[in-house]
């Protein structure tokens, strides 16, 4: 619990709630009869509509990226960092939107929320979704608010594919797009990476074929391990040493496999035990797979170039040195593809050894290259206004 709300706070915030009576079709095929959206807003959107910025989040994300629920919170929302008044996204200039995505399990429709047709929970019977159908769902939402065109849409990691894919589908609706620590699509050793973690929730005996809603349990440790192996691949080989090394929680050995003995095991024990407390394992198993699936060049014939072609926004790509699971080089086939089109796009490689958690965090290069940028997105907004 914070002592004293910081004055660069966007204070405390209340999550809201937009139904939507018109049935969504899926790229899977199927469609949702109706659904709602649960998001955040911070700032005031002025009398043109034209200072709205979306935050699109990341795979364990949500709605909440700013401010606090309560007095009682011992956190902010997840990035808190740059969202607020005299940060990179300056919620004195900005009207900003944050939502859950659907398949989210914080309040959207998603596996934990009621099937219309049934009155049940959707649990596995929830159809697949992929990026494009969340930004329909998002495009829907703006609509709702009175929004036209987006001042800048910005993610970072699958937020950033989020970003990349609302110029592709909406191209009149972004007149800028910030793209961190992400790529046009996974390696093979990322999709590699999520199946581990998606079949340590399957063979959960407690995972019940994604139906452990009716038998009153929770697949926690398939959950708890594939958060663990999730987390060791945020983070850089140089964060780990330097905040873990080798050191023993114990001072010595135990000879046993009971109980972590070093740092970094009583660390990721931790990190997946809180993770299953707020968390889905349906909603992990959804959001791995539109990880997986996006690839928007393989529409034309795997040509990032000509997949580009038709953008409107200018860009902002950045991405970080230690960041292996979205190297430097997955953000330059973005910035390379945008120049060989004649775009407009700006592009920072930041110098950490935080690995690809560092977009979450308060790196002065990252910040001030961030809030520069969005600078020049502000007084645009005011032009338009």
């Amino acid at each position: 619990m914070p002592e004293k709300i910081p004055d660069n706070s966007v204070g405390l915030v209340t999550p809201q709630r937009q139904s939507f009576a018109q049935a969504l079709k899926l790229d899977c095929g199927r469609s949702l009869p109706e659904y709602e959206l649960i998001y955040e807003t911070y700032g005031t959107l002025n009398a043109q509509a034209s200072n709205a910025v979306l935050i699109c989040h990341a795979l364990s994300g949500d709605h909440h990226a700013a401010g606090y629920h309560s007095l009682e919170d011992r956190k902010p929302g997840w990035w808190d960092s740059c969202i607020g008044p005299g940060k990179p996204i300056d919620t004195h200039r900005f009207f900003v939107v944050s939502l859950n995505n659907l398949g989210g399990c914080k309040g959207s429709t998603g596996p934990n929320t009621p099937n219309p047709v049934t009155g049940k929970l959707y649990g596995a019977d929830f159809p697949m979704v992929t990026v494009r159908d969340w930004v329909e769902s998002q495009a829907r939402l703006a609509a709702s608010l009175g929004i036209q065109q987006w001042a800048a849409v910005i993610g970072g990691s699958l937020g950033g594919m989020q970003a990349l894919q609302w110029t592709l589908q909406y191209p009149e609706q972004v007149r800028n797009a910030v793209v961190i620590a992400a790529a046009p699509k996974l390696s093979a050793q990322n999709i590699a990476f999520n199946e581990v973690a998606r079949q340590a929730i399957l063979s959960d005996p407690d995972f019940h074929a994604g139906r452990y809603y009716e038998h009153d349990t929770v697949p926690r440790r398939g959950l708890m391990l594939a958060r663990m192996l999730g987390h060791i691949t945020y983070l850089s080989d140089d964060a780990m040493r330097a905040k873990f090394g080798r050191e023993l929680r114990e001072g010595k050995l135990n000879f046993g496999f009971d109980e972590a003995e070093f740092q970094v095991e009583s660390y990721l024990h931790y990190q997946g035990r809180s993770f299953v407390d707020r968390f889905d394992a349906n909603t992990y198993l959804l959001m791995t797979k539109a990880l997986d699936y996006f690839d928007p060049a393989s529409l034309h014939e795997h040509d990032l170039t000509r997949a580009l072609a038709g953008v409107k926004a200018k860009f902002l790509v950045v991405s970080f040195t230690s960041d292996w699971r979205f190297s430097p080089a997955r953000s330059r086939e973005i910035v390379q593809a945008l120049l060989r089109n004649r775009k407009t796009v700006s592009y920072m490689e930041v110098t950490a050894n935080q690995g690809h958690d560092a977009f979450l965090l308060e790196i002065p290069q990252y910040i001030n290259g961030f809030s520069a940028y969005m600078q020049h997105v502000a007084r645009e907004a005011e032009q338009h206004g």
